[in-house]
């Protein structure tokens, strides 16, 4: 085999694990999706609440609130309070606080989690900051709120829940600005 034909192979399959990494790359999201569906694991929120607005007045949850940032976010994110101690079925605000301490504008994207998992389908954000791309100009902070009812119907067992979020740099994602010229 001469060498020109076993460079042409070692091309060929390496332009075959490129194009196998890009696909599974945009396959990441489904299969996490149903791996953590399968696994009952990084319980996402449950969506608009459909429940009754009666309060339990006789029980009480904790809910502690976690940030982190991604790999290489430089903002200052976290809540104001570690926790609040709610009462099942009522409406309920925490605010977050997020500083950009860049010299440049940046996007961010919250991603939300709740655990134990058991108690994700219980827990209802009726305003999130998560649900849009944060944009932050150099030394611009901001209190973002959310709002979130723990549904009555949580099971008993669970007294205490974690509503975590990862907060991600996508300014490289965002589409160029237009600059008029003059």
């Amino acid at each position: 085999m001469s060498e020109a034909l076993s460079t042409r192979r070692l091309v060929q399959r390496l332009l075959l694990v490129v194009v196998a990494m890009f696909a599974f790359g945009f396959l990441l999201v489904p299969i996490y999706d149903v791996m953590c569906q399968a696994f009952g694991i990084n319980g996402k929120t449950a969506g608009a609440y459909q429940g009754s607005q009666q309060v339990d007045e006789a029980r009480q949850v904790r809910v502690q609130f976690l940030a982190t940032n991604s790999a290489g976010m430089v903002w200052e994110f976290g809540p104001k309070a570690e926790e609040l101690t709610v009462k099942p079925g009522a409406t309920n605000e925490i605010l977050f606080v997020a500083y950009n301490p860049t010299d440049k504008p940046m996007t961010a994207q919250a991603i939300p989690s709740v655990s134990p998992s058991k108690a994700a389908a219980y827990f209802h954000k009726t305003e999130c900051f998560c649900f849009t791309q944060q944009v932050l100009q150099p030394g611009e902070r901001i209190e973002m709120p959310v709002r979130f009812i723990v549904d009555r119907d949580l099971p008993a067992d669970v007294r205490h829940l974690t509503l975590a979020y990862t907060l991600f740099d996508i300014t490289a994602r965002q589409p160029p600005v237009a600059h008029n010229g003059g």
